[in-house]
C-alpha cells in the first residue's frame, strides 16, 4: 500500500462517512419525537432562576 492509495481511500470514504454522519444528525434534529426536547432547550437562555 502506497501513500497515494491510502490517501485516495481516506478522501473518498471519509467524504461518504461524513455525509452519512451529517444526514444522521439532520434526521435526528428534525425527528418529530425530539421536538419537545429542542423546544425546551431553546427556552433555557430566557429562563430566570
Amino acid at each position: 500500500m502506497t501513500y497515494e492509495t491510502v490517501s485516495e481511500f481516506a478522501q473518498q470514504y471519509g467524504l461518504v462517512y461524513f455525509v452519512i454522519l451529517f444526514a444522521g444528525a439532520v434526521v435526528y434534529a428534525l425527528w418529530p419525537k425530539n421536538k419537545e426536547k429542542f423546544d425546551r432547550a431553546s427556552r433555557v437562555p430566557l429562563r430566570e432562576d
